[in-house]
């Protein structure tokens, strides 16, 4: 497995690979890989000639230092795992200098409103540091398609306007969110709660899925209240927000309209994890 710390020679790497007509599947992660970082692998290999894995911490993305510095890391289990799959991926780990080119700071975007509401409107700076990291990477790999898993729905919306925006020549593919046994969305983050609490936390996801079944029948206001009670009595998680969103422009919803798509979005702590998950309504 070729594991790849500078831009330049990555570059020269897959120049090669173009001369050949040979596609590009890139998947970005900040490593503790898990199944659900996995089966974007998988996608990727599906329908790429040449795939690259990504596994860079980004600093700029955390508004939390605690957080960033409990951030699970294991790079040797991390490549043994993409082996396990397929010993010709290409594993890209740059330091923070060599992608950030000396300056780790992030730039300001616009992404007209979608990066305001729900994680944005929680986590301060959050996704100017994701679209500054996306861009690098997206710029040092050029692939032909990048994947990015559902969970983070918002990010993944954010990114393809990113795409747009910046007019980058690359596909962005969303992929299905991969669950536990119990329905919890996989998480890097997982691994920091207790084996009891984890286990609980499909919790989450059953009250994502009887949001669902409510949309049909109640209002929004209804649904939010029915969520606010239902993580009241539950003493193991403490809800941050719940919103039921326009899937395109990500604007919560007041009441529902016709002809739109919404989602269902959910942000829960549980010793002192942060859990975030959606679910499509209709």
């Amino acid at each position: 497995m070729v594991v790849i710390e500078q831009t330049a020679e990555l570059k020269t790497l897959l120049v090669g690979h173009r001369a050949k007509n040979r596609s590009i599947g890139f998947v970005p992660t900040m490593g503790a890989l898990h199944d659900g970082h996995l089966s974007l692998v998988q996608n990727a290999l599906s329908s790429s000639d040449v795939v690259v894995v990504s596994i860079f911490i980004n600093p700029t993305q955390f508004d939390n230092e605690d957080d960033l510095f409990k951030y699970p890391k294991n790079l040797a289990k991390d490549i043994d795992l993409l082996q396990s799959i397929d010993e010709n991926i290409i594993v890209f780990k740059p330091s923070k200098d060599s992608i950030y080119d000396g300056e780790v700071v992030s730039k300001t975007y616009n992404f007209n409103g979608l990066e305001k509401v729900m994680e944005g409107a929680f986590r301060t700076g959050h996704f100017n540091g994701v679209a500054t990291i996306v861009e690098l990477l997206l710029n040092a790999v050029s692939p032909d398609r990048a994947f990015f898993g559902e969970k983070d729905f918002q990010q993944l919306q954010i990114i393809k306007k990113l795409v747009a925006l910046k007019k980058i020549p690359c596909e962005i593919v969303g992929c299905p969110i991969a669950r536990e046994a119990n329905g919890l969305a996989r998480s890097s983050r997982n691994e920091r709660l207790s084996p009891e609490i984890r286990q609980k936390a499909g919790f989450i996801y059953e009250t994502l899925k009887t949001a669902k079944i409510k949309f049909g029948t109640e209002s929004v206001l209804e649904i939010k209240d029915w969520i606010s009670k239902t993580f009241t009595n539950a003493a193991d998680f403490d809800l941050e927000y719940f919103e039921i969103a326009d899937t395109d422009t990500l604007t919560p919803a007041q009441k529902i309209q016709v002809n739109r798509t919404y989602r269902a979005f959910v942000a829960v702590y549980s010793e002192q994890v942060r859990l975030i998950d959606n679910i499509a309504l209709n």
